[in-house]
C-alpha cells in the first residue's frame, strides 16, 4: 500500500490543477496539434507476481514468465524509444468543442488483466467494468490526498453464468479460451475536489491495475504505437501540454502557442524514472524466497503467452 500511494501522489502531482468550469462552444477558428512522445532512457523494470502466492493460479499462469511470475509493464515502449498509451491534454482552457457524448469508458478484465492500462474519464461521469474471464473478479478503485487514500468504490465482479464453472484442472484451465461478458458493473467517478487520478485494482489478483484520469475540457488523447497523438479544433491560444503517465513521478510539460487555424507539431523525450518505482519487482533468485519445488513450476508453466522481463 505505502509503494501504491507514492505512486498516487506522484500521478496526482503530474495531473496538475483543476479547471472550475468549461463552457462548450462551436469552434470556427481552431487549430491542431500532433506531435510524438518518446521515453528516454533506460525503460524500468516492470512489476512482478509470484502465481504460486496468489488465486487462479492455473487460469492466470496461463500468461507468465515460466518461472511462477505475473509480468505486469506499466511502460509500453516501442524499439526506438515510442512512449505508448501515455495521456497527453491540454490545460487551462476554459471553452472550445463539445465533449462527445455518449462514450461511457469500458474496462474490461481479460486474461486476468484490467484493460486499458490508462483511462481518461469526465469527473462525476460513470464508468463501466466487465468481467470477461471464467474466474471471479473485485474491483477495488480509489484516489488519494494529502489526508490519505479514500475508496471510491468496492464491489465483486461476477463472471459469465455460461463459463465453466469447476477449471481446477490445469490442463483444462490452460485450454479454456472463451470470454464472455459477465453483467456490467456501471460506476461513478466522483473525484475530491481538486483531485484527477484514481486507481482500480483486483482483490484477487494484484497483478490486476488500471489507472484513469479526470480531465476538464475534451482536448487530451492517447499516444498510439509510434507515440503519436493528435488533437483537432483547439482554440487559439497558449496552452500547457502536459504529459500524464501513473508512474512519472515529476510534472511533464510542454508551453504550445496555437494560432487560427494552425497546425502545431509537439516532440517531447520524457526522461524514464529511476530507481525502485513499485514494491513488487521481479526478484533475480525468485524461488530462494518462496522455496517453490520444480514440480510446482511445471504447474505454472505459461500455455498462452510467454512474458520477458
Amino acid at each position: 500500500m505505502r509503494y501504491v500511494c507514492a505512486a498516487l501522489i506522484a500521478a496526482l502531482f503530474g495531473a496538475g490543477e483543476v479547471a472550475w468550469s468549461y463552457e462548450e462552444i462551436t469552434v470556427t477558428d481552431g487549430g491542431n496539434l500532433s506531435g510524438t512522445i518518446s521515453l528516454e532512457g533506460q525503460v524500468p523494470k516492470p512489476k512482478g507476481y509470484n502465481l504460486t502466492t496468489l488465486p487462479d493460479q492455473f487460469y492466470c499462469g496461463r500468461i507468465s514468465d515460466g518461472r511462477g511470475w505475473r509480468i505486469l509493464q506499466p511502460f509500453q515502449v516501442g524499439p526506438a524509444g515510442q512512449f505508448r498509451d501515455v495521456v497527453v491534454y491540454l490545460e487551462n482552457i476554459d471553452k472550445g468543442k463539445p465533449f462527445v457524448e455518449g462514450s461511457v469508458p469500458q474496462i474490461e478484465a481479460k486474461d486476468c488483466l484490467f484493460v486499458p492500462f490508462t483511462t481518461v474519464v469526465r469527473d462525476d461521469q460513470t464508468v463501466t467494468v466487465v468481467n470477461m474471464d471464467p474466474v471471479m473478479h473485485d474491483i477495488q478503485a480509489y484516489e488519494t490526498s494529502h489526508l490519505g487514500p479514500r475508496v471510491l468504490f468496492n464491489v465483486p465482479l461476477a463472471m459469465n453464468p455460461a463459463h465453466p464453472r469447476n477449471l481446477k484442472d490445469r490442463s483444462d484451465a490452460g485450454m479454456y479460451h472463451k470470454h464472455m461478458a459477465g453483467p456490467p458493473s456501471k460506476q461513478l467517478v466522483n473525484l475530491s475536489k481538486g483531485r484527477r487520478v484514481f486507481v482500480m485494482q483486483c482483490g484477487f489478483h494484484a497483478y490486476m491495475e488500471s489507472w484513469g484520469l479526470a480531465v476538464t475540457n475534451p482536448y487530451f488523447a492517447k499516444t498510439d504505437e509510434q507515440g503519436r497523438f493528435t488533437m483537432t479544433d483547439v482554440p487559439p491560444g497558449t496552452y500547457q501540454l502536459v504529459i500524464w503517465h501513473p508512474y512519472i513521478r515529476s510534472r511533464i510539460e510542454q508551453t504550445v502557442t496555437i494560432g487560427p487555424k494552425g497546425t502545431v507539431e509537439a516532440h517531447i523525450a520524457v526522461p524514464a524514472p529511476t530507481g525502485r518505482l513499485y514494491a513488487n519487482e521481479v526478484l533475480d533468485h525468485a524461488y530462494v524466497r518462496y522455496n517453490v519445488t520444480e514440480e510446482a513450476k511445471r504447474d505454472i508453466d505459461p500455455m498462452i503467452k510467454k512474458q520477458s522481463h
